[in-house]
Protein backbone atom coordinates (compact mmCIF):
# COMPACT_ATOMS: atom_id res chain seq x y z
CA UNK A 1 0.00 0.00 0.00
CA UNK A 2 1.79 3.17 -1.18
CA UNK A 3 -0.62 5.83 0.11
CA UNK A 4 -3.12 5.91 2.90
CA UNK A 5 -4.29 9.50 2.38
CA UNK A 6 -7.74 8.39 1.21
CA UNK A 7 -8.47 6.15 4.18
CA UNK A 8 -11.35 7.03 6.45
CA UNK A 9 -10.14 8.71 9.66
CA UNK A 10 -11.68 5.84 11.64
CA UNK A 11 -9.46 3.28 9.89
CA UNK A 12 -7.26 1.02 12.01
CA UNK A 13 -3.85 0.29 10.51
CA UNK A 14 -1.39 -2.53 11.14
CA UNK A 15 2.36 -2.73 10.54
CA UNK A 16 4.70 -5.28 12.05
CA UNK A 17 3.31 -6.25 15.49
CA UNK A 18 1.65 -2.86 15.94
CA UNK A 19 -1.93 -1.70 15.46
CA UNK A 20 -2.39 2.06 14.99
CA UNK A 21 -5.67 3.86 15.75
CA UNK A 22 -5.20 7.33 14.13
CA UNK A 23 -8.44 8.77 15.53
CA UNK A 24 -7.49 7.86 19.11
CA UNK A 25 -3.80 8.61 18.53
CA UNK A 26 -3.14 5.18 20.03
CA UNK A 27 -0.59 2.49 19.03
CA UNK A 28 -0.97 -0.99 20.48
CA UNK A 29 1.75 -3.61 20.73
CA UNK A 30 -0.52 -6.58 21.30
CA UNK A 31 -2.67 -5.39 24.20
CA UNK A 32 -0.12 -2.87 25.45
CA UNK A 33 -0.32 0.82 24.46
CA UNK A 34 2.96 2.14 23.07
CA UNK A 35 4.18 5.28 24.79
CA UNK A 36 5.49 8.15 22.67
CA UNK A 37 5.28 11.92 22.55
CA UNK A 38 2.80 13.98 20.57
CA UNK A 39 5.34 15.20 17.98
CA UNK A 40 6.55 11.65 17.35
CA UNK A 41 2.93 10.61 16.73
CA UNK A 42 2.47 13.54 14.34
CA UNK A 43 5.56 12.45 12.39
CA UNK A 44 4.38 8.82 12.33
CA UNK A 45 1.00 9.86 10.95
CA UNK A 46 2.59 11.78 8.08
CA UNK A 47 4.98 8.94 7.23
CA UNK A 48 2.33 6.20 7.46
CA UNK A 49 -0.05 8.18 5.24
CA UNK A 50 2.70 8.15 2.60
CA UNK A 51 4.10 4.70 3.30
CA UNK A 52 6.57 3.63 0.62
CA UNK A 53 7.18 7.22 -0.50
CA UNK A 54 10.02 9.56 0.42
CA UNK A 55 8.94 12.54 2.51
CA UNK A 56 11.47 15.35 2.53
CA UNK A 57 12.68 16.87 5.77
CA UNK A 58 11.19 20.23 4.79
CA UNK A 59 7.79 18.61 4.15
CA UNK A 60 7.84 16.85 7.51
CA UNK A 61 8.76 20.03 9.36
CA UNK A 62 6.03 21.97 7.53
CA UNK A 63 3.41 19.33 8.42
CA UNK A 64 4.38 18.83 12.06
CA UNK A 65 5.45 22.40 12.94
CA UNK A 66 3.41 24.50 10.48
CA UNK A 67 3.63 27.75 12.45
CA UNK A 68 7.09 27.54 13.97
CA UNK A 69 10.66 27.95 12.80
CA UNK A 70 12.25 24.59 13.66
CA UNK A 71 15.81 23.41 13.14
CA UNK A 72 16.44 20.07 11.45
CA UNK A 73 17.95 18.78 14.71
CA UNK A 74 14.46 18.89 16.28
CA UNK A 75 13.15 16.59 13.56
CA UNK A 76 16.07 14.18 14.00
CA UNK A 77 15.48 14.00 17.77
CA UNK A 78 11.81 13.07 17.32
CA UNK A 79 12.58 10.59 14.52
CA UNK A 80 15.10 8.91 16.84
CA UNK A 81 12.50 8.74 19.64
CA UNK A 82 9.95 7.26 17.23
CA UNK A 83 12.43 4.61 16.09
CA UNK A 84 13.24 3.68 19.68
CA UNK A 85 9.55 3.35 20.55
CA UNK A 86 8.94 1.06 17.55
CA UNK A 87 12.09 -0.97 18.12
CA UNK A 88 13.28 -0.04 14.63
CA UNK A 89 16.28 -2.19 13.66
CA UNK A 90 15.62 -4.91 16.24
CA UNK A 91 15.15 -8.48 15.02
CA UNK A 92 15.72 -7.29 11.48
CA UNK A 93 12.53 -5.18 11.41
CA UNK A 94 12.78 -1.75 9.74
CA UNK A 95 10.14 0.98 9.77
CA UNK A 96 11.72 4.37 9.03
CA UNK A 97 14.63 4.68 6.63
CA UNK A 98 16.70 7.80 6.02
CA UNK A 99 17.19 8.42 2.30
CA UNK A 100 20.35 10.59 2.03
CA UNK A 101 19.78 14.07 0.59
CA UNK A 102 16.06 13.30 0.16
CA UNK A 103 14.27 12.62 3.45
CA UNK A 104 12.57 9.74 5.25
CA UNK A 105 10.43 6.83 4.13
CA UNK A 106 8.17 4.45 6.06
CA UNK A 107 9.19 1.11 4.55
CA UNK A 108 7.15 -1.44 6.52
CA UNK A 109 4.03 -2.88 4.92
CA UNK A 110 0.94 -1.06 6.21
CA UNK A 111 -2.45 -2.74 6.06
CA UNK A 112 -5.94 -1.68 7.01
CA UNK A 113 -7.26 -4.06 9.67
CA UNK A 114 -10.58 -5.69 8.68
CA UNK A 115 -13.62 -4.80 10.78
CA UNK A 116 -13.70 -8.20 12.53
CA UNK A 117 -10.11 -7.77 13.70
CA UNK A 118 -10.83 -4.22 14.89
CA UNK A 119 -13.46 -5.63 17.22
CA UNK A 120 -11.08 -8.15 18.72
CA UNK A 121 -8.45 -5.47 19.28
CA UNK A 122 -10.94 -3.24 21.10
CA UNK A 123 -11.92 -6.17 23.30
CA UNK A 124 -8.31 -6.89 24.28
CA UNK A 125 -7.36 -3.30 25.10
CA UNK A 126 -9.45 -1.58 27.71
CA UNK A 127 -9.71 2.06 26.61
CA UNK A 128 -7.42 4.36 28.57
CA UNK A 129 -8.95 7.59 27.30
CA UNK A 130 -11.81 9.02 25.27
CA UNK A 131 -10.00 12.04 23.87
CA UNK A 132 -10.92 13.15 20.34
CA UNK A 133 -8.27 13.10 17.63
CA UNK A 134 -6.43 16.40 17.35
CA UNK A 135 -6.68 17.48 13.72
CA UNK A 136 -4.54 20.63 13.92
CA UNK A 137 -1.50 21.67 15.98
CA UNK A 138 -1.89 23.83 19.08
CA UNK A 139 -0.45 27.30 18.50
CA UNK A 140 1.05 29.70 21.01
CA UNK A 141 0.27 27.74 24.17
CA UNK A 142 3.49 25.81 24.85
CA UNK A 143 4.39 27.57 28.12
CA UNK A 144 0.84 27.36 29.50
CA UNK A 145 0.49 23.71 28.51
CA UNK A 146 3.89 22.90 30.01
CA UNK A 147 2.99 24.59 33.29
CA UNK A 148 -0.29 22.71 33.54
CA UNK A 149 1.39 19.39 32.77
CA UNK A 150 3.87 19.99 35.61
CA UNK A 151 1.40 21.34 38.16
CA UNK A 152 -1.77 19.32 37.63
CA UNK A 153 -0.59 16.00 39.16
CA UNK A 154 0.46 17.94 42.28
CA UNK A 155 -2.29 20.53 42.65
CA UNK A 156 -5.01 18.04 41.56
CA UNK A 157 -7.75 20.63 40.86
CA UNK A 158 -7.11 23.36 38.29
CA UNK A 159 -9.57 25.49 36.35
CA UNK A 160 -8.89 27.18 33.02
CA UNK A 161 -10.98 30.35 32.80
CA UNK A 162 -11.53 32.73 29.90
CA UNK A 163 -14.07 34.12 27.45
CA UNK A 164 -15.67 31.99 24.76
CA UNK A 165 -13.33 31.37 21.83
CA UNK A 166 -10.11 31.82 23.85
CA UNK A 167 -9.14 28.14 23.40
CA UNK A 168 -9.74 26.65 26.85
CA UNK A 169 -10.83 23.27 25.47
CA UNK A 170 -7.90 23.17 23.03
CA UNK A 171 -5.39 23.74 25.85
CA UNK A 172 -7.10 21.25 28.17
CA UNK A 173 -7.10 18.51 25.54
CA UNK A 174 -3.43 19.09 24.73
CA UNK A 175 -2.57 18.82 28.44
CA UNK A 176 -4.62 15.63 28.63
CA UNK A 177 -2.75 14.15 25.64
CA UNK A 178 0.61 14.84 27.25
CA UNK A 179 -0.46 13.34 30.58
CA UNK A 180 -1.78 10.09 29.11
CA UNK A 181 1.36 8.26 30.15
CA UNK A 182 1.23 9.61 33.71
CA UNK A 183 -2.17 8.31 34.82
CA UNK A 184 -2.44 4.56 35.25
CA UNK A 185 -6.22 4.52 34.82
CA UNK A 186 -6.31 6.93 31.94
CA UNK A 187 -7.50 10.38 30.99
CA UNK A 188 -11.20 11.07 30.49
CA UNK A 189 -13.05 13.96 28.89
CA UNK A 190 -16.48 14.90 30.24
CA UNK A 191 -18.01 17.63 28.07
CA UNK A 192 -20.97 19.33 29.75
CA UNK A 193 -21.76 21.49 26.69
CA UNK A 194 -24.44 19.07 25.57
CA UNK A 195 -26.47 19.00 28.82
CA UNK A 196 -29.15 21.48 29.78
CA UNK A 197 -28.97 21.69 33.55
CA UNK A 198 -27.44 20.58 36.85
CA UNK A 199 -29.75 17.56 37.27
CA UNK A 200 -27.91 15.82 34.40
CA UNK A 201 -24.35 16.39 35.62
CA UNK A 202 -23.73 13.14 37.53
CA UNK A 203 -25.44 10.90 34.96
CA UNK A 204 -23.44 12.53 32.18
CA UNK A 205 -20.20 12.00 34.09
CA UNK A 206 -21.08 8.35 34.76
CA UNK A 207 -21.73 7.67 31.08
CA UNK A 208 -18.58 9.45 29.91
CA UNK A 209 -16.42 7.43 32.34
CA UNK A 210 -18.17 4.17 31.40
CA UNK A 211 -18.95 3.44 35.05
CA UNK A 212 -21.16 0.45 35.71
CA UNK A 213 -24.75 1.12 36.71
CA UNK A 214 -25.27 1.19 40.45
CA UNK A 215 -21.61 1.71 41.36
CA UNK A 216 -21.94 5.49 41.57
CA UNK A 217 -18.92 7.73 42.02
CA UNK A 218 -17.48 5.32 44.61
CA UNK A 219 -15.98 3.46 41.64
CA UNK A 220 -13.50 6.34 41.25
CA UNK A 221 -12.18 6.14 44.82
CA UNK A 222 -9.03 4.18 43.96
CA UNK A 223 -8.51 5.30 40.37
CA UNK A 224 -5.33 7.05 39.32
CA UNK A 225 -6.85 9.14 36.54
CA UNK A 226 -7.28 12.63 35.12
CA UNK A 227 -10.77 14.00 34.49
CA UNK A 228 -11.20 16.91 32.09
CA UNK A 229 -14.52 18.59 32.90
CA UNK A 230 -15.20 20.83 29.91
CA UNK A 231 -17.69 23.72 29.53
CA UNK A 232 -18.90 23.92 33.14
CA UNK A 233 -20.11 27.53 33.18
CA UNK A 234 -23.85 26.77 33.01
CA UNK A 235 -23.73 24.14 35.79
CA UNK A 236 -21.22 25.80 38.11
CA UNK A 237 -22.86 25.08 41.46
CA UNK A 238 -23.41 21.39 40.75
CA UNK A 239 -19.91 21.00 39.33
CA UNK A 240 -18.44 22.65 42.41
CA UNK A 241 -20.08 20.20 44.82
CA UNK A 242 -19.22 17.26 42.54
CA UNK A 243 -15.57 18.25 42.21
CA UNK A 244 -15.13 18.86 45.93
CA UNK A 245 -16.62 15.43 46.67
CA UNK A 246 -14.36 13.72 44.12
CA UNK A 247 -11.18 15.42 45.32
CA UNK A 248 -11.92 14.37 48.89
CA UNK A 249 -13.04 10.79 48.20
CA UNK A 250 -10.58 9.89 45.42
CA UNK A 251 -7.05 10.90 46.53
CA UNK A 252 -5.37 9.74 43.29
CA UNK A 253 -7.74 11.66 41.01
CA UNK A 254 -6.77 14.91 39.27
CA UNK A 255 -9.34 17.24 37.72
CA UNK A 256 -8.87 19.89 35.02
CA UNK A 257 -11.91 22.15 34.55
CA UNK A 258 -12.69 24.60 31.74
CA UNK A 259 -15.25 27.31 32.36
CA UNK A 260 -15.97 30.94 31.62
CA UNK A 261 -16.21 31.52 35.38
CA UNK A 262 -14.34 29.97 38.34
CA UNK A 263 -15.94 27.09 40.22
CA UNK A 264 -14.95 28.75 43.54
CA UNK A 265 -14.28 25.24 44.84
CA UNK A 266 -12.13 24.41 47.84
CA UNK A 267 -8.53 23.82 46.72
CA UNK A 268 -9.12 25.14 43.20
CA UNK A 269 -6.12 26.65 41.38
CA UNK A 270 -7.29 29.22 38.84
CA UNK A 271 -5.53 29.99 35.56
CA UNK A 272 -6.95 32.72 33.33
CA UNK A 273 -6.09 31.91 29.73
CA UNK A 274 -4.79 34.99 27.90
CA UNK A 275 -5.41 35.87 24.28
CA UNK A 276 -2.77 35.03 21.69
CA UNK A 277 0.01 37.57 21.28
CA UNK A 278 -0.62 40.27 18.66
CA UNK A 279 2.23 42.33 17.15
CA UNK A 280 2.45 45.98 18.27
CA UNK A 281 1.61 48.68 15.76
CA UNK A 282 5.28 49.69 15.58
CA UNK A 283 8.64 47.93 15.54
CA UNK A 284 7.51 44.89 13.52
CA UNK A 285 8.99 45.30 10.07
CA UNK A 286 9.72 41.80 8.79
CA UNK A 287 7.82 38.58 8.22
CA UNK A 288 10.15 36.77 10.63
CA UNK A 289 9.42 39.28 13.41
CA UNK A 290 5.68 39.08 12.80
CA UNK A 291 5.71 35.28 12.83
CA UNK A 292 7.11 35.47 16.35
CA UNK A 293 3.59 36.40 17.56
CA UNK A 294 1.20 33.54 18.19
CA UNK A 295 -1.89 35.29 16.77
CA UNK A 296 -0.11 35.71 13.43
CA UNK A 297 1.18 32.12 13.55
CA UNK A 298 -2.38 30.84 13.94
CA UNK A 299 -3.78 33.06 11.20
CA UNK A 300 -1.09 32.01 8.73
CA UNK A 301 -1.45 28.32 9.62
CA UNK A 302 -5.23 28.33 9.09
CA UNK A 303 -4.96 30.48 5.95
CA UNK A 304 -2.55 27.92 4.47
CA UNK A 305 -5.04 25.16 5.22
CA UNK A 306 -7.67 27.11 3.30
CA UNK A 307 -5.62 28.56 0.44
CA UNK A 308 -2.85 26.41 -0.99
CA UNK A 309 0.35 28.41 -1.36
CA UNK A 310 -0.65 31.24 1.00
CA UNK A 311 2.45 33.05 2.24
CA UNK A 312 2.77 36.07 4.50
CA UNK A 313 4.51 38.95 2.72
CA UNK A 314 5.93 42.17 4.13
CA UNK A 315 3.21 44.21 2.42
CA UNK A 316 0.62 42.10 4.29
CA UNK A 317 1.99 42.66 7.80
CA UNK A 318 -0.18 45.65 8.75
CA UNK A 319 -3.35 44.00 7.45
CA UNK A 320 -2.72 40.77 9.35
CA UNK A 321 -1.79 42.69 12.52
CA UNK A 322 -4.99 44.73 12.31
CA UNK A 323 -7.11 41.61 11.75
CA UNK A 324 -5.58 39.88 14.78
CA UNK A 325 -5.87 43.03 16.93
CA UNK A 326 -9.50 43.71 16.03
CA UNK A 327 -10.31 40.08 16.82
CA UNK A 328 -8.65 40.44 20.25
CA UNK A 329 -6.20 37.60 19.62
CA UNK A 330 -9.11 35.16 20.11
CA UNK A 331 -8.19 31.83 18.47
CA UNK A 332 -11.78 31.02 17.42
CA UNK A 333 -12.26 34.42 15.77
CA UNK A 334 -8.87 34.23 14.01
CA UNK A 335 -9.58 30.71 12.73
CA UNK A 336 -12.98 31.74 11.38
CA UNK A 337 -11.52 34.83 9.69
CA UNK A 338 -8.65 32.87 8.13
CA UNK A 339 -11.12 30.31 6.76
CA UNK A 340 -12.46 33.03 4.43
CA UNK A 341 -9.11 34.11 3.03
CA UNK A 342 -9.77 32.42 -0.31
CA UNK A 343 -13.11 34.22 -0.75
CA UNK A 344 -12.21 37.72 0.50
CA UNK A 345 -8.43 38.03 0.53
CA UNK A 346 -6.59 40.00 3.21
CA UNK A 347 -7.91 43.40 2.15
CA UNK A 348 -11.47 42.10 2.03
CA UNK A 349 -11.14 40.51 5.46
CA UNK A 350 -9.84 43.72 6.97
CA UNK A 351 -12.64 45.75 5.36
CA UNK A 352 -15.29 43.42 6.80
CA UNK A 353 -14.10 43.63 10.42
CA UNK A 354 -16.74 46.19 11.35
CA UNK A 355 -19.31 43.51 10.51
CA UNK A 356 -17.36 40.85 12.38
CA UNK A 357 -20.39 38.79 13.40
CA UNK A 358 -21.62 38.55 9.83
CA UNK A 359 -18.06 37.78 8.75
CA UNK A 360 -17.36 35.09 11.35
CA UNK A 361 -20.31 32.81 10.64
CA UNK A 362 -18.61 29.87 8.95
CA UNK A 363 -18.03 27.74 12.01
CA UNK A 364 -16.99 24.20 12.83
CA UNK A 365 -19.91 21.97 11.91
CA UNK A 366 -18.72 19.21 14.23
CA UNK A 367 -18.99 21.44 17.31
CA UNK A 368 -22.14 21.90 19.37
CA UNK A 369 -24.13 24.88 18.00
CA UNK A 370 -22.95 27.40 20.59
CA UNK A 371 -19.30 26.72 19.73
CA UNK A 372 -19.64 26.87 15.95
CA UNK A 373 -19.45 30.63 15.43
CA UNK A 374 -18.28 33.66 17.36
CA UNK A 375 -21.81 35.05 17.63
CA UNK A 376 -23.17 31.73 18.89
CA UNK A 377 -20.41 31.64 21.51
CA UNK A 378 -21.33 35.12 22.75
CA UNK A 379 -25.06 34.33 22.58
CA UNK A 380 -24.44 31.44 24.96
CA UNK A 381 -22.53 33.62 27.43
CA UNK A 382 -25.12 36.42 27.23
CA UNK A 383 -28.05 34.09 27.84
CA UNK A 384 -26.45 32.87 31.09
CA UNK A 385 -26.53 36.42 32.51
CA UNK A 386 -29.23 37.86 34.74
CA UNK A 387 -31.39 40.63 33.30
CA UNK A 388 -29.44 43.19 35.35
CA UNK A 389 -26.08 41.87 34.09
CA UNK A 390 -27.33 41.99 30.49
CA UNK A 391 -28.39 45.62 30.96
CA UNK A 392 -25.04 46.61 32.47
CA UNK A 393 -23.07 44.84 29.71
CA UNK A 394 -25.06 46.70 27.05
CA UNK A 395 -24.48 50.08 28.68
CA UNK A 396 -20.77 49.53 29.25
CA UNK A 397 -20.38 49.03 25.49
CA UNK A 398 -20.28 52.83 25.06
CA UNK A 399 -16.67 52.71 26.37
CA UNK A 400 -14.18 52.15 23.55
CA UNK A 401 -11.22 52.07 25.93
CA UNK A 402 -10.54 50.87 29.47
CA UNK A 403 -12.52 52.66 32.19
CA UNK A 404 -12.45 52.92 35.98
CA UNK A 405 -15.37 52.02 38.25
CA UNK A 406 -15.90 55.74 39.00
CA UNK A 407 -16.25 56.55 35.30
CA UNK A 408 -18.70 53.66 34.86
CA UNK A 409 -20.78 55.01 37.75
CA UNK A 410 -20.75 58.50 36.20
CA UNK A 411 -22.01 57.26 32.84
CA UNK A 412 -24.15 54.19 33.56
CA UNK A 413 -25.54 54.58 37.07
CA UNK A 414 -29.10 55.88 37.53
CA UNK A 415 -31.98 55.74 40.01
CA UNK A 416 -32.86 52.11 39.18
CA UNK A 417 -29.19 51.13 38.90
CA UNK A 418 -27.42 52.67 41.91
CA UNK A 419 -23.61 52.49 42.18
CA UNK A 420 -23.58 49.49 44.53
CA UNK A 421 -25.67 47.32 42.18
CA UNK A 422 -23.65 48.49 39.18
CA UNK A 423 -20.32 47.57 40.81
CA UNK A 424 -21.66 44.16 41.87
CA UNK A 425 -22.79 43.49 38.30
CA UNK A 426 -19.40 44.55 36.91
CA UNK A 427 -17.59 42.20 39.28
CA UNK A 428 -19.88 39.38 38.18
CA UNK A 429 -19.27 40.13 34.48
CA UNK A 430 -15.51 40.06 35.14
CA UNK A 431 -15.81 36.66 36.86
CA UNK A 432 -17.69 35.38 33.82
CA UNK A 433 -14.93 36.62 31.46
CA UNK A 434 -17.12 39.21 29.74
CA UNK A 435 -15.14 42.10 31.23
CA UNK A 436 -11.36 42.18 31.42
CA UNK A 437 -9.88 43.45 34.67
CA UNK A 438 -6.69 45.51 34.47
CA UNK A 439 -4.65 46.55 37.52
CA UNK A 440 -1.94 49.18 37.41
CA UNK A 441 -0.76 52.46 38.97
CA UNK A 442 -3.00 51.81 41.95
CA UNK A 443 -6.12 51.88 39.76
CA UNK A 444 -8.59 49.18 38.78
CA UNK A 445 -9.78 49.40 35.19
CA UNK A 446 -12.23 47.34 33.21
CA UNK A 447 -12.25 46.76 29.46
CA UNK A 448 -14.49 45.05 26.95
CA UNK A 449 -12.90 42.95 24.22
CA UNK A 450 -13.60 44.45 20.78
CA UNK A 451 -15.69 41.44 19.81
CA UNK A 452 -17.70 41.52 23.04
CA UNK A 453 -18.19 45.28 22.73
CA UNK A 454 -19.49 44.95 19.16
CA UNK A 455 -21.94 42.31 20.32
CA UNK A 456 -23.11 44.37 23.32
CA UNK A 457 -23.51 47.50 21.17
CA UNK A 458 -25.89 45.55 18.92
CA UNK A 459 -27.94 44.60 21.97
CA UNK A 460 -27.93 48.21 23.21
CA UNK A 461 -29.09 49.42 19.80
CA UNK A 462 -31.93 46.90 19.76
CA UNK A 463 -32.98 48.03 23.26
CA UNK A 464 -33.52 51.57 21.96
CA UNK A 465 -31.23 53.08 24.60
CA UNK A 466 -28.01 53.52 22.62
CA UNK A 467 -28.46 57.26 21.90
CA UNK A 468 -29.21 57.97 25.57
CA UNK A 469 -26.00 56.38 26.85
CA UNK A 470 -23.85 57.68 24.02
CA UNK A 471 -24.98 61.21 24.98
CA UNK A 472 -24.37 60.50 28.69
CA UNK A 473 -20.88 59.22 27.86
CA UNK A 474 -20.07 62.27 25.71
CA UNK A 475 -21.42 64.66 28.40
CA UNK A 476 -19.42 62.94 31.16
CA UNK A 477 -16.17 63.07 29.16
CA UNK A 478 -16.80 66.74 28.35
CA UNK A 479 -17.31 67.55 32.06
CA UNK A 480 -14.11 65.69 33.03
CA UNK A 481 -12.13 67.65 30.45
CA UNK A 482 -13.65 70.93 31.61
CA UNK A 483 -12.72 70.21 35.23
CA UNK A 484 -9.22 69.16 34.21
CA UNK A 485 -8.69 72.33 32.14
CA UNK A 486 -10.06 74.48 34.97
CA UNK A 487 -7.72 72.88 37.48
CA UNK A 488 -4.75 73.58 35.20
CA UNK A 489 -5.88 77.18 34.74
CA UNK A 490 -6.10 77.70 38.51
CA UNK A 491 -2.60 76.43 39.19
CA UNK A 492 -0.20 79.27 40.14
CA UNK A 493 2.35 80.28 37.53
CA UNK A 494 5.91 79.97 38.80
Amino acid sequence: MNSLRDLNSAAVLQFGPYVYHPRQRLILDGDRPLRMGGRALDILQVLVQRAGCVVSKDELIAEVWPTSVVEEINLRVHIAALRRALGDGQNGQRYIVNIPQRGYSFVAVVQQVPASEQTSIAAVQKPQHNLPARLTPVTGRDSIVGGLVRQLPVRRLMTLVGPGGIGKTTVALRVAELLLQHYQDGVWLVDFASIDGPAQVVDHLTRALQLERGTGLEALAQRHALLVLDNCEHVLDRCRTLVEALIESAPRLSILVTSRAPLMACGETLLRLPALAVPPSTSVHTVTESMGYSAVQLFVSRARNRQHGFALREQDLQSVREICRRLDGLPLAIELAASQIDALGLVGLQAQLDNCFELLTLGRRTAVPRHQTLKATLDWSYEQLSELEQTVLQRLAVFKLAFTPDVAIGVVSCAVLPPSRLLDAMESLARQSLLSLEQGSGLTRYRLLNTTRTYALEKLEHSGASRVFERRHARYISQVRWRSNRQMALQPVE
